[in-house]
């Protein structure tokens, strides 16, 4: 059933799903007349839809790919990450949505400058900023060569294409379009990645006991090894960076948080919260547990020996789906990638004109910041197509390089920034500005001395210093950059004044006021 190219019906299904996101921004494109409006829009999208789009912004073509490729290869460990996410979510989510819709207008990033100052602020901005455009060119990247591999097609105006829907949905319809159009694409996520399960359950022989016996006896249905062991990857590994991710994510990224504010309630946002949680990590259980299936099912039946693991669900998409189906699973990746490259522009929008438009040119009108938003948006969008594009002229191992670099260099340290901020009085602007160097100095070691460049035997340490080298596994570099933020930073607030603070900022000022019960609204 090999697909050279596709049918006309898989054409008509993936355009159909274009052209009705296109249609949901210029359905939102009426009203987008303020900055409010644009970013956030409280209050005019109900719960359900909030928490359809958290799940389709986390759910991005990468995992599509990814999950299934790493299933196949290896075993589950890396969907512990995943598991840990409901667990520090139920314990944080009631304090921490009621917080942010008190205490900022619309970026993150204006808690850590009322809680730290001005440095606190831009160097989270900053690692938001770089992480999410080194992200957006990856997805842009992986969606490009797996689409122009599965169906013949050329792999830059693939990006360019999807990439002009992205910008039109984004800039014409705001955060409402973006939400809306995740909607739609979250039941086209759900309903490929269901459709493919079923198939490919249907074609392995034996079923699903057969498919289960094939995992246990090579396996691959298991979180392991579950040694005490930092230098590998293990599930305490896994487990600890999840946590910490968890925190990250729901805790201090501008995409989550934004849409807490655009709940009408308190409560209609922990209830948005919990339902796309509820919805993403089956999801990703479901992508990994695909790869599963494809091993048992490649198990039984020939597999091209050049195929790599990450390749294996686009082949055996387009040889072994039906048409209709395959039309379905690519409209299903492409709106992956739209719901969050979609979520990515509207938050770094927001970013560019909340943290540095406004700062360096305060005192406009609201009009001239919705202008510059709007520019964010398409140039934003434009720089993310040049970076996957400078991806595929490098290469499959230099964008991953690039994109490891600058999430190890920039994001360090986020979330011990927003934990002491939020559980410690004691810790000030001076001593965090103190434990961020720290963490600085601390990633750029850890990354240099682990770090290899260099192809095959001629791959050497950037900077090796032997027995001094960093040796853990590189997820526990970032466990450790917030270890060094927390434990520094409060050590070295220690030796400045205590902060005047304004409680509401605080866990224990939220406490209180549930204790008073002006909790929840």
């Amino acid at each position: 059933m090999k697909h050279e190219t596709l049918h006309l019906a898989d054409y008509i299904i993936i355009a159909l799903a274009l052209a009705i996101s296109l249609t949901i921004g210029l359905k939102f494109s009426k009203g987008q007349n303020s900055t409010k409006k644009y970013f956030v829009s409280r209050g005019s999208i109900p719960a359900w839809a909030i928490g359809m789009s958290l799940m389709a912004t986390l759910i991005s073509s990468v995992t599509f790919l990814a999950y299934p490729g790493e299933g196949f290869a290896s075993n589950w460990i890396l969907l512990v990450q995943g598991l840990m996410v409901p667990v520090v979510l139920l314990l944080m989510v009631w304090f921490i949505v009621p917080l942010y819709r008190e205490v900022i207008g619309v970026s993150t990033y204006e808690y850590f400058e009322k809680r730290f100052g001005l440095f606190a602020r831009f160097y989270s901005s900053i690692s938001f900023v770089l992480t999410h455009f080194s992200k957006m060119g990856t997805v842009f990247f992986l969606l490009a060569l797996a689409l122009s591999n599965m169906t013949n097609t050329n792999t830059f105006a693939i990006i360019w294409v999807i990439g002009f829907v992205i910008i039109v949905i984004t800039l014409i319809g705001g955060i409402e379009a973006v939400i809306w159009a995740d909607v739609v694409q979250g039941f086209l996520l759900i309903g490929g990645g269901i459709a493919s399960f079923i198939i490919l359950i249907c074609s392995i022989k034996g079923g699903f006991p057969e498919l289960w016996h094939i995992a246990s006896v090579n396996h691959k249905n298991n979180f392991g090894p579950y040694s005490w062991n930092f230098k590998k990857l293990t599930f305490i590994v896994m487990a600890i960076n999840g946590v910490f991710y968890a925190i990250q994510k729901y805790g201090t990224d501008q995409t989550m948080v934004q849409r807490y504010l655009t709940a009408k309630t308190d409560k209609a946002a922990i209830r948005a919260s919990i339902l796309g949680v509820a919805l993403t990590v089956p999801l990703w259980a479901l992508f990994m547990f695909i790869g599963t299936a494809l091993f048992a099912y490649y198990q039984q039946n020939p597999l091209p020996a050049d195929i790599k693991a990450d390749a294996v669900f686009p082949y055996f998409i387009m040889s072994q789906l039906p048409t209709g189906v395959v039309g379905l699973i690519l409209a299903a990746l492409i709106s992956a990638a739209i719901s969050s490259l979609g979520a990515d522009l509207n938050c770094l929008s927001a970013i560019g004109v909340e943290d540095y438009y406004k700062k360096f040119r305060p005192h406009k009108s609201d009009k001239e910041y919705l202008k510059a938003g709007r520019w964010i948006v398409v140039l934003a969008g434009f720089g993310a197509m040049g970076i996957a594009t400078l991806y595929l002229l490098a290469g499959d191992e230099g964008a991953l390089g690039i994109v490891f670099t600058l999430y190890a260099i920039f994001s360090g340290g986020i979330a011990g920034i927003f934990l002491l901020g939020l559980f410690s009085s004691r810790a000030n602007s001076q001593g965090v500005n103190i434990g961020i160097i720290a963490c600085i100095l601390f990633t750029g070691y850890a990354f240099l001395t682990s770090a290899k460049i260099g192809l095959g035997a001629d791959k050497h340490i950037l900077l090796d210093l032997g027995k001094y080298n960093f040796n853990q596994h590189k997820y526990m570099l970032g466990v450790y950059s917030h270890l060094v933020v927390i434990i520094v930073g409060y050590l070295a607030s220690l030796f400045f004044p205590k902060p005047e603070l304004n409680k509401n900022l605080l866990f224990s000022g939220w406490l209180e006021a549930k204790r008073a019960g002006k909790l929840i609204k």
